[in-house]
């Protein structure tokens, strides 16, 4: 592959990744306004853990597809850097393994610290 058509990869997954987070997004916007109006104080047993199981699918689903497009990208680097005579633009991506790297443990970590803060939000007390 040319460094243009790298460069086209690199930016379709980066789309990739900020996509998977819309939907656990809005799942958690929807936990929040209903932790916040109260409403998961007044729900049956039921309710709350259909809505930590919608939370916990929705987040998985997410964290797996931006897991996997990192996978992807960090080779995506190893093949530009293989490339001769690259642009800055592109010198600057493919040293930027490490940050890549690094994004896929915050992802994790920030997971099931948002999961746990969800369940504190919809269990309570």
């Amino acid at each position: 592959m040319n460094e243009l058509a790298l460069l086209k990869l690199w930016n379709q997954k980066r789309t990739q990744i900020i996509e998977a987070q819309v939907a656990p997004a809005l799942v958690l916007i929807a936990v929040m306004v209903l932790s916040a109006l109260g409403l998961f104080e007044k729900a049956s047993d039921g309710a709350k853990y259909l809505a930590l199981g919608v939370a916990a699918a929705t987040g998985i689903l997410s964290m797996i597809t931006q897991y996997a497009t990192i996978r992807e990208a960090e080779a995506l680097i190893v093949d530009l850097k293989r490339t001769k005579d690259l642009s800055q633009l592109s010198k600057k991506i493919a040293d930027s393994r490490g940050l890549v790297s690094m994004t896929a443990i915050a992802i994790v970590g920030m997971g099931i610290g948002i999961f746990s803060l969800v369940t504190w939000a919809v269990l309570g007390n």
